[in-house]
């Protein structure tokens, strides 16, 4: 990608490439946020490119990598956020936010996104693949197909692994409600 390479018009031309499926990224996540939620997809979007093209040397190797960057952005901007509503500057306690997600045959309980952040940076240090397929699948709004080509690895394997993480993930948030 021209923009990976620093070309200085590359990001303003990325943009308009890119948006629409930021922004379908965007709202899939964001449909599965708790009620009173305020970010909508376009500011979404609009601070993850921000923060994508702000990077010295983005390093983009290809559409999959760029959009892998863009789900870990979107991450990053749901964690920001919930640590910032969290802060005692903002009356302290931790909000409950929803963290369901429709396509799971089991549903996971309503969690905070702190505690989901604690235990992918847990996941991410064990098993970077696993950690990788939530931040496409849950974080970027990928179909576990979409997800398994963006990997260059079988749809089957990806279901495997997501399946096994989501079992994972439950242990970990269950075991913070305790």
């Amino acid at each position: 990608m021209a923009a990976s390479r620093g070309e200085p018009r590359a990001a303003d031309e990325l943009l308009p490439l890119v948006y629409d499926e930021l922004r379908r990224l965007a709202h899939a996540r964001l449909a599965r946020a708790p009620r009173g939620t305020t970010l909508q997809p376009t500011a979404l979007v609009h601070e993850a490119y921000l923060r994508l093209v702000g990077d010295r040397d983005p390093g983009w190797n290809g559409r999959a990598h760029f959009f892998a960057a863009a789900a870990r952005a979107m991450r990053n901007i749901l964690v920001d956020r919930a640590r910032r509503k969290a802060s005692v500057k903002h009356g302290g306690g931790r909000r409950r936010v929803a963290m369901d997600d429709a396509d799971l045959p089991i549903e996971l309980p309503n969690e905070d996104v702190l505690a989901l952040d604690e235990a992918l940076t847990r996941l991410e240090a064990a098993d970077p693949r696993k950690a990788r397929i939530v931040m496409l699948h849950y974080f970027g709004g990928l179909t576990l197909e979409e997800t398994a080509e963006a990997l260059d690895t079988s749809p089957r394997t990806v279901e495997r692994e997501w399946r096994f993480t989501r079992a994972f993930l439950f242990t970990q948030l269950a075991g913070q409600q305790a």
